[in-house]
């Protein structure tokens, strides 16, 4: 049978989860957030913040909301930040999102509809939750758990804590992004509104994995130009901006690309391409925890381009990189407080954290470059997100709300 904390933060998640909040990258320069749904969940989650009787928020105009709690001690204690976001990968479709509520797994396959099955051979964490509650999708879209499972368990303890002032924390911040997926969600992001010494993103995955290692990732935009000309008049004259992308393309080196790496090896990534024979932008994404590897990267595609264009004259090429964020592992080592606290917390109950890396970013870790802020992440329970045999664990979401309380706790005392 459930606790009613436990109902708390499935209802909050099934909640959240329906309301559309898919980002858009092509949309971030131009617009924050990103997609009009955003806005729908911030302002709900600014509407039941009030309603627990939490009133100094701030509700910044890029798509943020930050709610303070003050202490309720007779000594001060540094801040603490709960950071989650709210909007959905693009990976599939990230709206219209029919959660499912398994009450009682029963330890087989997950049929989602008629074409798609959720397999036990392929998700060897499903056999700890028999018997337990569990959240899928219809088959037709991703659930949402990144990150909507972490926005339901910093909604639920903060509304466990305003209600019941008998319970001791220090000040808190309650942090809500948008845009996390695009990778723009911090860009704008006001630091001048914040105290926290240390903070935590709510956005992890499997139960009891912590998180404070993460990629270095770049973004390469790479356009082709090509020469147009009648294609019965074409010899000697055109040149095909497709062709020169196809090369390109097939010139990253395939043993390291995402579906070949894993641990600590890096990668090149085609993500997007578009255009016509005359013009063509292509997106590369570039992951690694070495910084230096990455930027080696960045420099192997520059000459790449010199090299297409020396096999294709008349055609050019330009590259532009970006630097989106950095591994936050230095800045975890440099001031430990948030690592230490964590793992404290899930000592006292009786909990094995372990800790992983993030093959990706969370706004944590630009927190942390950008601000010196650590910002070590926490489980919430998710499994193959952003995809349709996305399925979350309610165990896993209660432990991570759990280990949050106990954060508090640990950080409210002298």
């Amino acid at each position: 049978m459930k606790t009613a904390f436990a109902e708390e933060i499935l209802q909050r998640f099934l909640r959240y989860a329906a309301i559309d909040t898919m980002s858009d990258d092509t949309a971030v320069a131009t617009k924050s957030p990103s997609t009009d749904g955003q806005w729908d969940l911030l302002n709900l989650l600014v509407s039941e913040l009030k309603k627990m009787g939490i009133d100094d928020i701030h509700i910044d105009k890029t798509g943020v909301v930050i709610a303070r709690m003050a202490s309720n001690l007779d000594y001060e204690v540094p801040t603490i930040g709960f950071m989650a976001h709210v909007d959905t990968a693009d990976d599939v479709p990230g709206n219209g999102v029919k959660p499912r509520v398994i009450e009682s797994y029963d330890g087989l396959d997950i049929p989602l509809n008629k074409e798609y099955t959720i397999k036990v051979e392929d998700n060897e964490e499903l056999a700890q939750y028999k018997g337990e509650t569990l959240i899928v999708t219809d088959g037709t879209t991703l659930l949402g758990s990144d990150d909507k499972a972490g926005v339901a368990i910093i909604m639920s303890v903060a509304n466990r804590l305003a209600s019941d002032p008998s319970i001791k924390h220090g000040p808190l911040e309650l942090i809500f992004t948008s845009d996390e997926e695009t990778g723009a969600g911090m860009d704008s992001f006001p630091y001048d509104k914040i105290d926290c010494a240390y903070c935590y993103t709510v956005d992890g995955g499997k139960r009891f994995e912590v998180e404070s290692e993460c990629f270095n990732a770049a973004t390469v935009n790479v356009h082709f130009s090509g020469v147009s000309y009648h294609l019965g008049a074409a010899r000697g004259r055109l040149v095909n901006a497709l062709t020169m992308a196809a090369f390109y393309i097939n010139a990253l080196p395939q043993v390291e690309s995402p579906e070949a790496t894993d641990g600590r090896y890096g990668y090149y990534c085609a993500h997007t391409i578009s255009g016509t024979a005359t013009e063509v932008d292509l997106t590369i994404y570039l992951r690694d925890f070495d910084l230096d590897i990455l930027n080696h990267r960045i420099e192997a595609l520059h000459l790449l381009a010199k090299s297409a264009e020396a096999l294709y004259p008349k055609g050019k090429i330009t590259v532009e990189a970006k630097h989106v964020y950095y591994n936050m592992a230095m800045i975890a080592k440099e001031k430990p407080i948030a690592m230490d606290n964590l793992h404290e917390a899930g000592r006292r109950l009786g909990m094995n954290l372990q800790e992983a890396l993030i093959r990706g970013g969370t706004d944590g870790a630009r927190m942390a470059n950008e601000h010196k802020i650590p910002c070590p992440n926490i489980f919430t329970g998710g499994h193959n997100l952003h995809s349709r045999f996305e399925w979350a664990a309610l165990p896993a979401m209660v432990d991570s709300a759990r280990l949050v309380k106990e954060i508090i706790k640990v950080g409210s005392e002298k």
